[in-house]
């Protein structure tokens, strides 16, 4: 394992060898033979269904999660899974689900899917991806995911067969035998052949009956986007899964590592960071309860669960890192090294309470699921700047382009403009699955536009300071705003509208709308609201704060004019909740720096210094104090 601790460190890395002349394995299948032959006998995996510290987990070592993944991968081949077939998984974690993961790129493709999102849209991703086979529960308390799938699939006309995996099998008496008494019913509604996961799994054999491939190929569907309407597939091919494997075996982990992961193997972060991380350096995943973070008890049992895996690095989000901030740290926790925060901007504050609390630095990063992930973090040994995501990675390669005249124009230090990045997780050309939506992605046919705003600073780190295409980060989940301003559109009282995401210390952005109305319209912003709620199917989207205005600020051609209602909603949001922790600080205007983004300029008195330093830590917001 080595490390970098600035640019320079990257740019030594770099120059020992060409990417393309690294003699690492480019295939999931090699990197999983080659794990085994070094690490076998160690730990891969372990789950635990509830999230006790002394509660059952199931571990398997490298070599025995390859007899498992040969069984699973033998089975989606006999399903007809070649390697341009689709398997999608619609899961909460567990053991299967990391099989499915692995096996389904062994085999074919796979497709991961958030089961919190709504049938319809489920069933629009099967469709996009074409998907034959998914792997999905068994119906089982508590859990809603079989009744979502059963409706998703009369969208999913490709579909042939579904595999059913059963919770069951994790739990011991009484529970055991209660379970099958109140498992809710779940109506076929649909004519796919239904299986056994684990059933049809135990038949094959545990060494493989075909040869898989060699060559880099598409290897994974990940849907992206907006929360409902038709889904936006990015295509990740093997060379991009490999790059996120060696980085993190390269820089950060080995295996003697345990990786505390209460994230979701449907998201990137989860799957195609620490998944492969893991696959390449030999390190031990951890996954506590089905729902992670979500699961019941986690926060409460977090700290306690670190020491009985002895956890050396915990993966985290910024609202995960908030609510564990809440709880007292109640556990021996020296075996952790650091812990690594990614989907969404992590607030000053939090980093410090974190570290006060923990002796462990946060490092933060950022990626995007159509660059295979991860573009850049904050250096596990060296400087680490609270606010900024790090240093672009080794073999990852940032522009800051200034988009405002006829030709782009990449700009120097400390200016912003959209950041562009070319590295190994970055196919030119072929993002998405639509073809049309593959055009303008790429500047110079090389650099992917990632809509993202930023700057380099002097030592070389980025500094993200908006996004050029307006979407709505709520809790590291992507909400396109026109799923909002649609539905609002769609209100007779409504002439126009416009969405952004307000500022909250919890999920970072809320989504919130501004409504124009019609002559004559007599609609709230209450009316709107709950209007909105009907509306739109998918909660996560639902706007928390609908506001009338007279007129909505629009630019020059009539468009409306995003950055206008963001210093409207910043000054509302922070002015109430400044009245509310009982500060007479106030938000007095809102500016548009070109180094930062927007600034709020907060007047206080000097009694509050203090306070209001600690009050705007738990935003991710720009400010400056002006008298």
């Amino acid at each position: 394992m080595r490390n970098f601790a600035n640019p320079a460190d990257v740019q030594a890395l770099e120059a020992e060898a060409a990417w393309a002349d690294l003699d690492i394995p480019i295939t999931t299948h090699g990197m999983l033979t080659q794990v085994v032959a070094r690490h076998g006998n160690r730990n891969a995996l372990t789950f635990q269904l509830m999230s006790g510290a002394k509660d059952p987990a199931e571990t398997l070592t490298w070599a025995e999660a390859e007899l498992q993944i040969n069984q699973v991968a033998n089975l989606f081949h006999d399903l007809g899974i070649g390697e341009t077939d689709v398997v999608a998984f619609i899961l909460p974690n567990s053991v299967e689900t990391f099989l499915t993961l692995i096996a389904a790129e062994v085999t074919g493709i796979v497709n991961p899917i958030n089961p919190l999102l709504d049938p319809e849209h489920i069933g629009g991703i099967l469709k996009e991806t074409g998907a034959k086979v998914v792997v999905t529960l068994k119906s089982f308390p508590k859990s809603d995911v079989a009744q979502k799938v059963a409706q998703a699939l009369d969208h999913a006309p490709a579909v042939e067969t579904v595999l059913e995996i059963d919770l069951l099998r994790y739990l011991t008496p009484p529970k055991s035998w209660i379970v099958p008494l109140i498992r809710p019913k779940n109506p076929v509604r649909h004519q796919k052949r239904v299986l056994d996961f684990n059933a049809e799994r135990a038949k094959q054999p545990t060494t493989l009956k075909f040869t898989p491939g060699t060559e880099n190929r598409i290897a994974a569907y990940f849907h992206t986007g907006g929360t409902t309407g038709v889904p936006k597939i990015a295509q990740h091919w093997f060379q991009g899964m490999a790059y996120q494997g060696w980085l993190a075996a390269t820089l950060i982990f080995d295996e003697t590592d345990n990786l505390m992961c209460p994230l979701p193997l449907f998201h990137v972060f989860a799957s195609q960071i620490l998944c492969n991380a893991a696959l390449a350096s030999g390190a031990h995943v951890i996954l506590p309860t089905p729902q992670g973070y979500r699961g019941e008890g986690v926060f409460d049992n977090f700290w306690k669960l670190v020491e009985r895996h002895k956890a050396t690095f915990v993966i985290t989000v910024p609202t995960a890192v908030a609510a564990l901030m809440q709880r007292p740290v109640d556990a021996d926790v020296s075996t952790v090294r650091s812990a690594i925060s990614g989907s969404a901007p992590l607030p000053l504050e939090l980093f410090k309470r974190f570290y006060d609390a923990t002796g462990v630095e946060i490092m933060e990063g950022y990626g995007l699921t159509e660059a295979t992930c991860l573009v850049s973090c904050n250096p596990y040994q060296g400087e680490k700047k609270v606010g900024s995501v790090g240093i672009p990675l080794p073999y990852t390669h940032v522009k800051i382009l200034d988009h405002s005249g006829e030709t782009p124009v990449e700009v120097g230090s400390n200016s912003v403009g959209e950041i562009c990045v070319a590295n190994p997780g970055v196919n030119p050309g072929s993002i998405y699955t639509e073809v049309d939506k593959n055009h303008d992605l790429f500047h110079e046919d090389i650099y992917l536009r990632t809509g993202d705003l930023g700057r380099l600073d002097d030592d070389g780190y980025l500094w993200i300071t908006g996004r050029a295409k307006d979407l709505i980060i709520r809790s590291g989940h992507n909400i396109d705003p026109a799923i909002i301003e649609e539905a609002l559109a769609t209100h007779p009282d409504v002439a126009m509208t416009g969405a952004i995401g307000q500022p909250d210390a919890y999920a970072g952005e809320l989504p919130c709308a501004y409504v124009e109305l019609v002559d004559g319209g007599t609609a709230t912003g209450a009316d709107l609201a709950a209007f909105a709620a009907t509306a739109i199917p998918e909660r996560a989207a639902v706007p928390k704060h609908v506001e009338v205005v007279s007129e909505l600020p629009k630019t020059a051609v009539g468009k409306v004019f995003k950055p206008g209602l963001r210093k409207m909603a910043i000054t509302r949001v922070l002015n109430a909740a400044l009245s509310d922790a009982g500060l007479t600080a106030r938000v007095e205007d809102v500016i548009d720096s070109k180094k930062k983004g927007l600034i709020a300029q907060i007047s206080a008195p000097d009694s509050e210094t203090d306070q209001l330093a600690s009050f705007m830590g738990t935003y991710t917001l720009s400010w400056e104090r002006i008298h």
